[in-house]
Protein backbone atom coordinates (compact mmCIF):
# COMPACT_ATOMS: atom_id res chain seq x y z
CA UNK A 1 0.00 0.00 0.00
CA UNK A 2 1.42 3.26 -1.13
CA UNK A 3 0.80 6.49 0.64
CA UNK A 4 0.29 9.40 -1.65
CA UNK A 5 2.28 12.41 -0.78
CA UNK A 6 0.27 15.48 0.05
CA UNK A 7 -0.06 18.01 -2.69
CA UNK A 8 2.04 21.07 -2.29
CA UNK A 9 0.34 24.42 -1.87
CA UNK A 10 1.59 25.47 -5.26
CA UNK A 11 0.02 22.36 -6.80
CA UNK A 12 -3.28 23.20 -5.15
CA UNK A 13 -3.11 26.67 -6.63
CA UNK A 14 -2.54 25.20 -10.06
CA UNK A 15 -5.60 22.95 -9.71
CA UNK A 16 -7.76 25.89 -8.65
CA UNK A 17 -6.43 27.95 -11.53
CA UNK A 18 -7.20 25.17 -14.03
CA UNK A 19 -10.75 24.85 -12.65
CA UNK A 20 -11.18 28.59 -13.00
CA UNK A 21 -9.99 28.39 -16.61
CA UNK A 22 -12.46 25.61 -17.33
CA UNK A 23 -15.37 27.67 -16.04
CA UNK A 24 -14.49 30.52 -18.36
CA UNK A 25 -15.89 30.41 -21.84
CA UNK A 26 -14.86 33.27 -24.07
CA UNK A 27 -14.08 35.46 -21.08
CA UNK A 28 -17.42 34.86 -19.33
CA UNK A 29 -18.02 32.57 -16.39
CA UNK A 30 -20.03 29.44 -17.13
CA UNK A 31 -23.60 29.76 -15.84
CA UNK A 32 -25.30 27.21 -13.68
CA UNK A 33 -28.62 26.92 -15.53
CA UNK A 34 -30.22 24.56 -13.02
CA UNK A 35 -29.56 26.95 -10.15
CA UNK A 36 -30.80 29.86 -12.23
CA UNK A 37 -34.08 28.07 -13.11
CA UNK A 38 -34.61 27.11 -9.47
CA UNK A 39 -34.11 30.73 -8.44
CA UNK A 40 -36.65 31.84 -11.04
CA UNK A 41 -39.20 29.33 -9.78
CA UNK A 42 -38.56 30.41 -6.19
CA UNK A 43 -38.96 34.07 -7.14
CA UNK A 44 -42.22 33.44 -9.02
CA UNK A 45 -43.67 31.40 -6.13
CA UNK A 46 -42.61 34.06 -3.63
CA UNK A 47 -44.12 36.84 -5.78
CA UNK A 48 -47.43 34.98 -6.13
CA UNK A 49 -47.64 34.36 -2.39
CA UNK A 50 -46.80 38.01 -1.63
CA UNK A 51 -49.51 39.17 -4.03
CA UNK A 52 -52.01 36.81 -2.42
CA UNK A 53 -51.22 38.24 1.02
CA UNK A 54 -51.61 41.81 -0.23
CA UNK A 55 -54.90 41.06 -1.97
CA UNK A 56 -56.25 39.24 1.08
CA UNK A 57 -55.37 42.11 3.40
CA UNK A 58 -56.99 44.56 0.97
CA UNK A 59 -60.19 42.54 0.96
CA UNK A 60 -60.16 42.37 4.76
CA UNK A 61 -59.68 46.13 5.01
CA UNK A 62 -62.54 46.87 2.61
CA UNK A 63 -64.83 44.51 4.52
CA UNK A 64 -63.86 46.26 7.75
CA UNK A 65 -64.77 49.64 6.27
CA UNK A 66 -68.09 48.25 5.06
CA UNK A 67 -68.80 46.85 8.54
CA UNK A 68 -68.07 50.19 10.20
CA UNK A 69 -70.31 52.00 7.69
CA UNK A 70 -73.13 49.52 8.35
CA UNK A 71 -72.76 49.93 12.12
CA UNK A 72 -72.91 53.73 11.78
CA UNK A 73 -76.01 53.45 9.61
CA UNK A 74 -77.67 51.11 12.15
CA UNK A 75 -76.88 53.56 14.97
CA UNK A 76 -78.38 56.46 13.01
CA UNK A 77 -81.52 54.44 12.29
CA UNK A 78 -81.87 53.56 15.97
CA UNK A 79 -81.61 57.25 16.91
CA UNK A 80 -84.22 58.16 14.27
CA UNK A 81 -86.50 55.39 15.54
CA UNK A 82 -86.23 56.69 19.11
CA UNK A 83 -86.98 60.24 17.94
CA UNK A 84 -90.08 58.99 16.10
CA UNK A 85 -91.28 57.13 19.20
CA UNK A 86 -91.02 60.33 21.24
CA UNK A 87 -92.92 62.22 18.53
CA UNK A 88 -95.67 59.56 18.49
CA UNK A 89 -95.98 59.77 22.28
CA UNK A 90 -96.33 63.57 22.04
CA UNK A 91 -98.99 63.28 19.33
CA UNK A 92 -101.00 60.79 21.42
CA UNK A 93 -100.86 62.84 24.61
CA UNK A 94 -104.24 63.73 26.20
CA UNK A 95 -103.27 67.41 26.50
CA UNK A 96 -102.73 67.67 22.73
CA UNK A 97 -106.02 65.91 21.97
CA UNK A 98 -107.86 68.26 24.36
CA UNK A 99 -106.19 71.29 22.75
CA UNK A 100 -107.24 70.19 19.25
CA UNK A 101 -110.80 69.44 20.41
CA UNK A 102 -111.18 72.87 22.01
CA UNK A 103 -109.41 74.99 19.40
CA UNK A 104 -110.26 73.35 16.10
CA UNK A 105 -113.52 71.50 16.80
CA UNK A 106 -115.07 73.97 19.28
CA UNK A 107 -115.67 71.33 21.94
CA UNK A 108 -115.57 72.09 25.64
CA UNK A 109 -115.10 69.94 28.67
CA UNK A 110 -118.32 69.82 30.74
CA UNK A 111 -118.08 71.31 34.23
CA UNK A 112 -120.40 68.82 35.86
CA UNK A 113 -120.88 65.22 34.98
CA UNK A 114 -124.02 63.29 35.58
CA UNK A 115 -124.18 59.55 35.56
CA UNK A 116 -127.31 57.58 35.28
CA UNK A 117 -127.67 54.19 36.68
CA UNK A 118 -130.46 51.90 35.57
CA UNK A 119 -131.74 49.32 37.98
Amino acid sequence: MKIKPKAKPSAQREVVAKEAELTLIKGRPRLNHLLRSRCRVFFVVFAVLAMAVVIRSGISASRGYALVATQNQAQQLELENERLRVEIAQLKSPQRIKQIAEDELGMIVPRKMYFSHDK
